[in-house]
């Protein structure tokens, strides 16, 4: 992961949109605990509505597929009654891995936003763009760098600290 893409201080209409709700992920991933603080929502199609949020429970839980994206979308699709989340934004506050990116993929969310790249394991654009891939049947559009130092920053001191 690194640890910003630049972005943060060029004034950006695509990415400016997107930092109120990067907010919101930065808000579920302080409630991480002991999990690497990674925090997601998916906005209803309109932009405008939180329909679920995820962060990182694969410690509290002992599930390995507790990831936040994950988890925001299967409470995503409950809230709706419907698996395809078409028309959704999926904020997330650091770069999907494969597993999540397949799900982005599955689910059918339009739109993945991100803050911190992942070089180690992204799955939207950084090491492999899974959720891109021509092959597939569905590619949604990425955004990526979304308040990505602040992203980082956290990422960064829960490793620090451990």
């Amino acid at each position: 992961m690194t640890a910003g893409t630049g972005h943060e201080d060029v004034p950006d209409p695509v990415r400016d949109r997107w930092r109120p709700a990067m907010r919101l992920a930065l808000d579920e991933a302080g409630r991480a605990g002991t999990d690497v603080p990674v925090g997601a929502v998916v906005l209803s199609p309109d932009g405008t509505t939180v329909l679920a949020a995820g962060h990182n429970e694969r410690e509290a839980v002992g599930d390995p597929t507790a990831h936040a994206e994950v988890l925001a979308i299967r409470r995503a699709a409950a809230e709706l009654g419907e698996w395809r989340l078409t028309g959704c934004t999926l904020v997330v506050t650091l770069e999907p891995c494969t597993m999540c990116a397949g799900a982005i993929v599955q689910s059918r969310v339009d739109r993945v936003v991100y803050g911190a790249r992942d070089e180690k394991a992204g799955a939207a654009g950084s090491l492999w763009d899974v959720v891109r891939d021509r092959r597939l049947n569905h590619r949604p559009e990425v955004v990526e760098g979304v308040l990505a130092a602040e992203c980082a920053q956290l990422l960064t001191a829960f490793f620090r600290d451990r």
